[in-house]
């Protein structure tokens, strides 16, 4: 990383703050458990023990470093040059592992008995499951009525796994809302549960926590790019973003290198004006949303408003704090697709190079077609996740066409 000046991007300040966003909006009830893990999380990640265990087990169990892998025929496509960091191939199927392994060690250095998590896609909540399995520890997974339908999978994967998956009912039925049922849990347990949450959202320090576990992706990048094309830095990095845990990985080790342009990929729905839709930088204004101060989607009296995208892991109306400062001070640039966009560019990538993507990482191919890209870029898109949880929304789309 550039060390010729101080991070602008990288890291919060000591109050939880990427620029005017961030910091810890929270109960008095949950301040000592939130306290307890903003005063040890840094030290704890820093021990040797830690960074031992913690590394054995992406390497043996999660099965990293991931491959950087040269799309040749969708490179041909656009004329450039794409390279896919094959975050689909870790355990579990997605990026998510990267962090609930992280936090797993981070609660039984803290004595942690039980684990409660959100979950919207299912991914975070199998990847949270599969953790508690391995380490003997309870697990409950909230998870919206809407994306336990739509996910039913991912919801069967967590229950043969021994998680407990609990329902929420309010609401849209969706991630914001089984967040709010994990937040009311963690409440009403304070001394013996952790929350793994599952992106750099919530109170200081989870953005930063989560962030710090997902850097791996772009540590690896930079490692891998270095040996296929001699230079550590490509042009662009691609993510989608809902939350932003993949982005925020991806992004990491780029925020201060200037020349590499950070593109984030929202979720229009159906049309960024067309009242379902998931773009919270074109839709969001600040406002306070599950501990943090981040652009949220709300009325103008500051109600939440509810979001939509085919895809439930972006199906989310705020945006981490990070990602809420990397738009205002222009350092990343976001754009939208939308659910038929997404969807295309998922099929696009199946037929061209033999990769079914999820529906989340869809948004991100379908933005190669918004970018002016020549034949002497480097782009490195993050393929968050595998799209065999999104098979039956595929399977639909097929028999209407």
């Amino acid at each position: 990383m550039n060390t010729k000046q101080a991070p602008r991007y990288t890291f919060p300040n000591e109050q939880g703050y990427y620029g005017r966003y961030g910091g810890a909006y929270i109960p008095e009830m949950l301040y000592r458990n939130v306290e307890e893990l903003r005063t040890q999380y840094l030290d704890i990640m820093q021990e040797a023990s830690f960074q031992k265990e913690y590394q054995q087990l992406l390497q043996d169990y999660v099965g990293r470093p991931t491959p950087l892998y040269f799309a040749q025929r969708l490179s041909k496509h656009f004329n450039t040059n794409i390279y896919l960091k094959r975050e689909d191939l870790c355990h579990t199927g997605a990026h998510k592992i990267n962090n609930t392994v992280g936090q797993i060690l981070l609660a039984q250095r803290l004595g942690k008995k039980r684990i409660i998590a959100e979950t919207g896609a299912g991914q975070h909540g199998v990847a949270t499951a599969t953790v508690c399995a391995l380490k003997g520890i309870e697990c409950i997974v909230y998870m919206g009525e809407k994306d336990i339908e739509r996910q039913a999978p991912n919801v069967a994967r967590m229950k043969m796994l021994g998680a407990k998956v609990i329902p929420a009912v309010s609401g849209s039925k969706t991630l914001k809302d089984a967040t709010n049922e994990a937040i009311r849990d963690w409440i009403n347990n304070p001394y013996n549960t952790h929350y793994i949450i599952g992106s750099v959202v919530g109170p200081h320090p989870y953005p930063d926590m989560v962030a710090r576990f997902q850097s791996i992706i772009s540590k690896e990048v930079r490692q891998q790019l270095k040996e296929k094309t001699g230079t550590e830095l490509p042009t662009h990095v691609i993510a989608c973003v809902g939350g932003g845990s993949n982005a925020a990985g991806a992004f990491y080790h780029f925020l201060e290198e200037q020349s590499v342009q950070l593109i984030a990929v929202e979720a229009a729905g159906h049309g960024v004006q067309s009242g379902l839709s998931a773009a919270t930088t074109q839709l969001g204004r600040d406002g306070i949303l599950h501990g943090s101060r981040s652009l949220v989607m709300q009325t103008e009296d500051g109600q939440v408003v509810e979001p939509h995208s085919i895809s439930a892991g972006l199906d989310y109306p705020g945006i981490g704090p990070m990602h809420a400062h990397l738009f205002e001070s222009g350092r990343g640039r976001f754009l939208s697709a939308t659910d038929d966009e997404a969807v295309q560019a998922s099929f696009q990538v199946a037929k061209l190079e033999g990769i079914i993507p999820a529906l989340e990482t869809g948004h991100a191919f379908a933005a190669l077609n918004q970018l002016a890209l020549t034949e002497k870029d480097c782009v490195v898109l993050c393929l968050s996740g595998r799209g065999d949880k999104d098979l039956a929304t595929y399977m639909r789309i097929m028999d209407v066409e």
